[in-house]
């Protein structure tokens, strides 16, 4: 008796490019919102803390959402997750554009943010369900691709819509969502598999308090980190950090006891490659997250570009990403981890260069002095986020692909959480120290986003290594073959 899903799916790439759009929007969201906020605390007549809570409370919904999410469509099936939270994120992207104060604003880009972290797990899950072997690499390189590029081109998309839809521009930037999110919610109905891949069973309510408050803890403190929040609230890092030991001694519990976890500890002890990669991907995401907001501000602050000019001034690095990842994605199978590393290193090369530029190039050349350079960076980032998404989760068992492809984000966003108030804060503090030397600021927090980078290398190069000792303890040296050959001749 064959599996519905041992025959590949018909639709899979068409349904596979509907994923992506609602992807794509949802991680757009995460950074498109950073270059309105002026026009949006102008309009709204709000201070600047409140309106700093439309561009982190999302962060915040959007990670502590991200498990129990994937959890939910392992159990009930991930197409019928995906659509709902797909509606609820038009309906919310409408409720935010319409919001007549900030109070409303806030909670309107809160529920947003549930609703792209419901939608996201169901992504690399959808991925894992309807794809194989090769297929699947390809798949997870545009999935990757999604994943760099949103980031990347959030402040130019930003920009543009600012540019072209007037002092209320900042509406625009959330009712652009409407449209395409009910295009994609009505093509999602007809092409998504219908098949559940998992089965109906116990969400573990404990799992998910302990998680939630264990991610709770050490995003809050950063996302109040410009009004001082982690000098007030630095006792959440430990507390968190407790929380989350409690909560992998319960799931391991919970697993030995034969229940059902929140998140089986067997992805992290027995799936190959997803415990580096899903760490790998977390100290990435501090220097990538984090030298968008550096960028702007160094532009817009200090350049005097406007949003739009800011973000054209970084295109290079998005083109390069999004060029990079489709190709990566065919490559990942025959390269493994080389990949990663040699694209870590290029990245890091492009970055390091671009903050040296900028630190030294005159004003008025900065922007096309760095193009090149933020160009090698970008291939070198396509290189790094789909190929590590595609070696975290190739072998996480279908059945628990949603929960794990929640953690793996979760990872990625609470680095991103780090990187985006430890980067700027940096950028300020220099600012502070040098009488407003721009130059010098950014050139100093791009580098520290490098320093993190460098971090990530580690594991790589060590897990580089250790996939090279056990092919050569799988495969024995050539020339023993060749004097067992020459013998018996």
């Amino acid at each position: 008796m064959h599996r519905p899903d041992d025959h590949p799916d018909p639709n899979r790439w068409r349904a596979l490019w509907v994923t992506l759009v609602a992807g794509f929007m949802t991680l757009l969201d995460v950074t498109i919102v950073a270059v309105a906020l002026p026009s949006m605390q102008r309009g709204l007549h709000a201070s600047a803390a409140s309106v700093q809570w439309v561009v982190s409370g999302y962060a915040l919904a959007f990670a502590l959402t991200l498990v129990t999410a994937g959890r939910f469509g392992d159990m009930f099936g991930r197409r019928r997750v995906f659509l709902v939270a797909l509606a609820a994120f038009v309906v919310f992207s409408a409720a935010a554009g319409a919001a007549p104060g900030i109070e409303l604003l806030v909670v309107a880009r809160l529920a947003q943010g549930v609703a792209a972290g419901s939608i996201a797990p169901q992504n690399s899950a959808l991925i894992q369900q309807m794809f194989r072997g090769a297929e699947r690499g390809r798949a997870f390189g545009l999935f990757g691709a999604t994943v760099g590029v949103s980031s990347a081109v959030g402040p130019l998309v930003g920009g543009l819509i600012l540019a072209l839809a007037g002092p209320e521009g900042w509406r625009w930037i959330f009712y652009v969502n409407v449209p395409i999110g009910a295009l994609a919610l009505l093509l999602g109905f007809r092409l998504l598999p219908r098949v559940a891949s998992g089965g109906r069973g116990h969400l573990d309510p404990v799992g998910v308090v302990l998680l939630g408050a264990g991610i709770l803890a050490l995003m809050l403190p950063l996302v109040l980190a410009e009004g001082g929040g982690v000098g007030r609230v630095w006792w959440l890092f430990p507390a968190g950090l407790l929380v989350l030991f409690a909560f992998v001694r319960w799931e391991r519990r919970v697993a030995r006891r034969d229940g059902q976890p929140l998140l089986d500890p067997g992805l992290l002890t027995e799936t190959r490659g997803y415990a580096t990669g899903a760490g790998l991907a977390a100290l990435y995401f501090v220097g990538f997250s984090g030298v968008w907001l550096v960028f702007a501000l160094f532009f817009q602050n200090g350049l005097g570009f406007s949003p739009l000019l800011s973000g054209l001034a970084v295109t290079p690095f998005a083109v390069g990403s999004a060029t990079a990842a489709a190709v990566a994605g065919r490559l990942v199978d025959r390269l493994g981890r080389a990949l990663t590393v040699w694209g870590l290193v290029a990245v890091m090369l492009g970055l390091g260069t671009t903050a040296l530029l900028l630190w030294l190039a005159p004003s008025d050349r900065a922007a096309w002095f760095a193009a090149p350079a933020l160009l090698v960076g970008g291939l070198g980032s396509g290189c790094v986020i789909s190929p590590n998404i595609t070696m975290t989760l190739r072998d996480v068992p279908v059945r628990m692909a949603g929960a794990a492809g929640g953690a793996l984000q979760t990872g990625q966003r609470l680095g991103g959480a780090v990187g985006t108030a430890a980067l700027p804060g940096l950028f300020y503090l220099t600012l502070n120290a040098t009488h407003d030397d721009y130059h010098e600021a950014v050139a100093l927090s791009v580098g520290s986003g490098v320093a993190a980078m460098l971090c990530a290398l580690t594991v790589a190069v060590l897990d580089w290594r250790r996939d090279r000792s056990d092919r050569a303890r799988r495969c024995p040296p050539e020339t023993s073959h060749s004097h067992t050959h020459a013998g018996q001749g």
